[in-house]
C-alpha cells in the first residue's frame, strides 16, 4: 500500500509543477501539420491513375468486353461522379495556387512549382469537361465561400486552360522541385507536357472551330512538345500494396476475371500480326489463341474461350500511361492531312506505330515489315481513317481518351450498339446536383442538351 501511495504523490506533484505546457506538445515532430506545396503536387498525381483505370472508359471505347455479370458494357441511364475531381486532385492544386508566398523555396522554385501545378490542374479540368461537358470552373474550388458553383460552357474553360498552359510554358525557370512523382521534378519535362497537351487540345476542336484550333496547334508546337517515349506522362505504380495497379487488385488479388478482349480489337491486331496484342491480353486458354468476344454479349460469356488481360496490363507494378510521344506523333499526322503544318503525314505516322511498339513492348524489331503491310500502311485516300484507327488501338487502356477520340472523328467506325443501345457521347451529371447545386445544374442542362442530362448529348467540340 504504501508504495502506491508513493506513486500517487509523485503523479499530483508532476502535475502541479508542470501546470504551463507548450503549445506543440501534442505535435509529433515526424508528422507534418501542413502539406508543403510540392506535397500538395505529389498528392494530386497519386489520382492521375484513376484517370484511366476504369472499366467503364474501356468500355465507351470498347476495348474490353464483361465475362461475366454483364451490365455496365450495355450503356445502361445513369449518373457518374465528378465530385472527387473537386475534392481530390484539383483542391490540392487550387490550395498551391493561392499559396504562392507560403511555398518553400527549398523544394524548388516558387515559380516552377506554380506551373507544375498548373499544367496537372488544367489535365484534370481537360478530362473533366471532355466527359461531362460545361462543369464549375471559376466559381469552383472556393470551399465555404460557394457551396453552389456556377458552371462554365466548354468553350470558356477550354480558352482558360490554354491560357493557363501558356502561362506555365511562360514561368518556368532552371531549376527542379521536389517530391514529383512522374518526372522526378524535371522541368523540362513538365514544359513538353504541357505544350503537348495544349497541341492534343487543340486537335480535339478540329470539328467545332478549325482556325482556332490550327492556330494553338501551331503555337504549341512551336513551344516545343514531346519529342520522345521518356517525355511521356506515365504512373509507374510499385509492387507494393500501397501504390499497386487498380487491375492487379481487381484481376490478381480479387480473382475477378471480368474482362476479355473484344472482337474489333482483336480482328484488327491477330491478321497483321500486331507485336502489342501478345501485351495487351493473353491467348484464350481453352484454344490457346487469340480470341476476341463479342462486345455486349449476354449468353455465350465464359472466361475459358476467349482473351482476358494480359499479365503485364495486370502486373502490380504496370505503368499507366497517359499523355504519350506517340499520341503527340499521331496528332502531328492528322494536323499534316488538315494542311495545318508542313510535316509529311506518312512520316509522323510511320513515327507514331514505331514509338507505340516500342511503348508498349519494348522493342522495334520486325516494325518496318509491320507498317508495311497493306491493312496497317498509310493510305492517303483515308489518311484520318488510318491515322484514327492506329492511334485507337494505341490508346489501349486510356479509354476516356480514346472515347473522345472516337467522338470527334466518328473512327473507328464500327463500334458495336449493344441490344441497339449506341455508344454515350458523354456522362451524365452526378445525380445529387440536381439537389446540391439545382439553379447552376439545370440551367447547364438547358443549356447543353434543351433540359435533358442524358448520356446522349453531345459536347460543345463534338460537332
Amino acid at each position: 500500500m504504501k508504495k502506491y501511495i508513493i506513486i500517487l504523490l509523485f503523479c499530483n506533484l508532476s502535475l502541479l509543477g508542470c501546470s504551463e505546457f507548450d503549445e506543440d506538445i501534442n505535435v509529433n515532430p515526424n508528422i507534418p501539420g501542413e502539406a508543403s506545396g510540392t506535397q500538395l503536387i505529389a498528392n494530386a498525381q497519386l489520382y492521375l491513375p484513376s484517370l484511366s483505370s476504369s472499366p467503364q472508359g474501356e468500355f465507351l471505347a470498347q476495348y474490353l468486353a464483361e465475362t461475366q455479370y454483364v451490365g455496365v458494357s450495355l450503356y445502361p441511364e445513369g449518373s457518374t461522379n465528378f465530385y472527387w475531381f473537386y475534392e481530390g486532385p484539383l483542391m490540392n492544386l487550387e490550395t498551391v495556387l493561392n499559396s504562392e508566398e507560403d511555398l518553400n523555396a527549398a523544394e524548388g522554385p516558387v515559380a516552377n512549382q506554380l506551373a507544375v501545378a498548373k499544367i496537372l490542374k488544367a489535365y484534370f479540368y481537360w478530362n473533366l469537361t471532355d466527359r461531362w461537358g460545361d462543369v464549375p470552373y471559376t466559381e469552383a474550388l472556393q470551399g465555404n465561400n460557394n457551396f453552389t458553383p456556377a458552371y462554365d460552357t466548354q468553350e470558356s474553360i477550354y480558352s482558360n486552360l490554354f491560357a493557363l498552359l501558356k502561362e506555365a510554358n511562360n514561368q518556368i525557370v532552371a531549376g527542379d522541385i521536389d517530391n514529383d512523382l512522374v518526372y522526378g521534378g524535371n522541368m523540362e519535362k513538365w514544359k513538353k507536357l504541357g505544350n503537348s497537351l495544349r497541341l492534343l487540345m487543340a486537335l480535339r476542336l478540329s470539328e467545332v472551330d478549325p482556325q482556332w484550333a490550327q492556330d494553338e496547334f501551331n503555337a504549341a508546337m512551336a513551344d516545343g512538345v514531346m519529342n520522345s517515349n521518356d517525355d511521356s506522362l506515365v504512373f509507374q505504380h510499385l509492387a507494393d500494396a500501397n501504390n499497386q495497379n487498380y487491375w492487379y487488385d481487381q484481376v490478381v488479388e480479387s480473382n475477378r476475371e471480368w474482362w476479355a478482349l473484344t472482337v474489333n480489337l482483336v480482328e484488327e491486331m491477330k491478321p497483321v500480326d500486331d507485336p502489342r496484342l501478345e501485351v495487351y491480353g493473353n491467348p484464350a486458354r481453352e484454344s490457346g489463341e487469340f480470341i476476341g468476344m463479342p462486345y455486349g454479349e449476354t449468353e455465350a460469356i465464359g472466361t475459358e474461350e476467349y482473351s482476358l488481360l494480359g499479365s503485364d496490363i495486370t502486373a502490380q507494378d504496370a505503368p499507366v500511361y497517359l499523355v504519350t510521344y506517340p499520341q503527340v506523333l499521331f496528332a502531328i499526322a492528322e494536323a499534316a492531312e488538315r494542311d495545318w503544318v508542313t510535316e509529311d503525314a506518312e512520316t509522323y505516322y510511320n513515327m507514331a506505330i514505331e514509338k507505340s511498339v516500342l511503348q508498349w513492348t519494348g522493342s522495334t524489331e520486325g516494325v518496318d515489315e509491320f507498317i508495311s503491310q497493306p491493312e496497317v500502311a498509310f493510305d492517303p485516300a483515308n489518311a484520318i481513317e488510318r491515322i484514327s484507327e492506329q492511334r485507337w488501338i494505341h490508346l489501349f487502356m486510356n479509354g476516356y481518351e480514346a472515347w473522345s477520340e472516337w467522338r470527334r472523328t466518328g473512327f473507328p467506325d464500327d463500334f458495336v450498339q449493344p441490344e441497339g443501345r449506341p455508344v454515350p457521347t458523354r456522362l451524365a451529371y452526378p445525380d445529387t446536383e440536381d439537389f446540391n447545386n439545382a439553379d447552376n445544374f439545370n440551367e447547364a442542362v438547358e443549356r447543353q442538351f434543351g433540359g435533358e442530362d442524358s448520356i446522349y448529348g453531345t459536347v460543345w467540340w463534338d460537332e
